[in-house]
């Protein structure tokens, strides 16, 4: 029996486990694969192969029963959570979202968690909005005495942003502004005649503002490397959520996964849902994963030297966790007493419209998927320091013209309807901020063992909420939002503040901050638990503060500089 169980954990033996393959863990696959380790990746949901597994990419409208409604009886009984959103239960993209019904949470307060269990993860839906955080941001917690002090600062990422924005592919346009740093960009996509109308006009009547075009994960001019690996330029179909079967946009499907598995050193399991770390009390370090098989429903262990935890930061601190022990039975490596805490977001759904009676005659081809940024101009200097409020934010949004459906509502007939048709609507612009959320103690996930997934797993309870400094952030937001658009002379300017649940921006951060001591923080400088040395966190769990900007590419930057490090201390003997 012991050969057997020695051969057993022979073949079941790797250089490294990565757990998720989404946006950081699909980056921590490639960059371990690439140092020569062999490295075990471990999805909790299906496999999903890049363009096979695409099954909606190329419908068109009409080609979706109900319009791609999903029928009213199914949302209730499986996607209650999901669909409050307004985006996730659509027959275009609802196979890439989780059922409510089979993996529940419970909350205190509203929180709208949105998740995709398979190989690629959220990295096939999210925005692509890809921008740096500048020292502004990492110093901040220090100046404000909030949260725990970010034990790196840009100059410690700076080299792992330039490498990382040169490897997905970011088109961009560099603005030279302290609070938005500059990148390693491809071109920029261009800006429509309102969008330049109102940038050239907002920024001679405001000072301090600035409108530049989004910097954005697809290429427009793609390099040899991104040649090599069958991607290719941006199709402007704005069909991303569904799978680009062009490789225009980063994902770990179509990127970081291909990578990792040209290396010949990728294992690649999915269908495996890691519940918990294996921890030796006489090393103090982790020895491996174990695992429930989603399909037979067996339990399998994994032994590594390096396990990277990427499972989204939520998932991430559920699995540590749920690895309590003797040595920590608050959670591996929670001495502490922070995982689970300090749960952040990105705030939105405030800003304004407007309409433009200019540029009738105007039009434009191809339907981008990007539109316009307007970066953070509060509380950037002694001159935009404000008094109501901490930190800032910045506006994503766009110019269009209404689409010919507007019709509908006349009742038009014959000539006179298909006269109308060729006509298109007026130009609206509308701007929408996204602003940073303060880390605060109490807001926290837990663990509810009462309360049981489809796999008899504990779920999490959701305690979280904006506070004050949100809150008088977002009337500001609204403010300055219908300022900027009545600077620009658009019509009809509109301020809104259509509400918001935590969770609603899907940038949840925080469950396990970075710090420079122990006692206030999970993880140390290079995204090692502080107690657990050869056990790194790189996704969203890591995040000391959420600042006001995308936070995906900071997720990347992080991981591969983490997983260099790790590499070195391996083969130092350290780890």
């Amino acid at each position: 029996m012991s050969n057997i169980n020695g051969k057993w954990q022979q073949e079941n033996t790797y250089d490294a486990i990565v757990i998720g393959s989404g946006i950081s863990g699909g980056w921590a696959a490639k960059e371990l694969t690439e140092k020569g380790l062999k490295t075990l990746v471990l999805e909790r949901g299906r496999m999903v192969k890049h363009i096979t597994d695409y099954p909606t990419m190329n419908f068109n409208p009409w080609d979706f029963k109900y319009g791609g409604r999903t029928p009213q009886e199914e949302v209730e009984k499986h996607y209650a959570k999901q669909s409050r959103t307004g985006y996730t239960v659509n027959e275009q993209w609802k196979h890439w979202f989780v059922k409510d019904s089979e993996h529940p949470y419970t909350e205190v307060k509203r929180f709208d968690w949105m998740r995709g269990y398979h190989v690629g993860g959220r990295s096939i839906t999210w925005g692509r909005q890809s921008y740096r955080f500048s020292d502004i941001d990492f110093e901040a917690n220090a100046k404000d005495g909030i949260g725990v002090d970010w034990p790196i600062r840009y100059a410690d990422i700076a080299p792992w942003y330039d490498y990382v924005e040169e490897w997905i592919g970011v088109s961009g346009q560099n603005e030279g502004l302290p609070q938005l740093p500059d990148g390693k960009f491809q071109p920029p996509m261009e800006m429509n005649c309102v969008e330049q109308d109102v940038k050239a006009k907002v920024e001679a009547k405001i000072p301090g503002r600035k409108i530049t075009m989004g910097r954005t994960a697809h290429i427009t001019q793609p390099t040899e490397t991104q040649k090599k690996l069958g991607r290719g330029k941006c199709q402007f179909r704005n069909l991303c959520m569904r799978g680009c079967p062009y490789g225009g946009y980063f994902s770990s499907n179509g990127g970081s996964l291909i990578a990792a598995e040209q290396t010949g050193n990728m294992t690649l399991r999915p269908n495996s849902i890691v519940h918990s770390i294996i921890y030796d009390t006489k090393t103090d370090k982790a020895t491996g994963v174990r695992i429930l098989d989603a399909e037979t429903k067996q339990e399998m262990e994994f032994y590594a030297k390096i396990i990277f935890v990427n499972a989204s930061a939520f998932n991430s601190a559920w699995i540590l966790m749920n690895s309590a022990n003797e040595r920590f039975p608050n959670g591996l490596g929670n001495s502490s007493d922070q995982l689970g805490r300090n749960v952040m977001d990105h705030h939105f759904r405030t800003g304004a419209s407007g309409r433009s009676d200019d540029f009738q005659d105007k039009y434009y081809s191809g339907r981008r998927a990007n539109g316009i940024y307007i970066p953070r101009f509060r509380n950037v200097d002694a001159a935009s320091k404000r008094s109501d409020f901490l930190r800032g934010y910045g506006y994503q949004g766009g110019a269009s013209r209404s689409n010919w459906q507007s019709l509908v509502a006349e009742m038009g007939i014959g000539k006179a309807l298909k006269d109308q048709l060729q006509e298109p609507g007026e130009w609206r612009m509308g701007i929408n901020g996204f602003g940073e959320m303060l880390p605060h103690p109490d807001n926290r996930i837990t663990l509810n063992k009462d309360v049981l997934d489809m796999y008899g797993m504990p779920t999490l309870t959701m305690d979280v909420e904006i506070k004050e400094n949100e809150i008088a952030m977002r009337k500001d937001m609204q403010a300055a939002a219908a300022e900027m658009l009545e600077a620009a002379g658009l019509k009809d300017v509109r301020p809104y503040d259509a509400g918001y649940a935590p969770g609603l921006g899907i940038h949840e951060m925080g469950t396990a901050r970075m710090g420079r001591d122990p006692k206030t923080s999970v993880l140390n400088k290079w995204n090692q638990i502080h107690e657990v040395p050869n056990v790194f966190m790189t996704d969203g769990a890591c995040m000391a503060s959420a600042a006001c900007i995308n936070p995906s590419l900071t997720y990347m930057a992080l991981t591969a500089r983490a997983a260099d490090y790790a590499v070195k201390e391996l083969k130092k003997g350290n780890l």
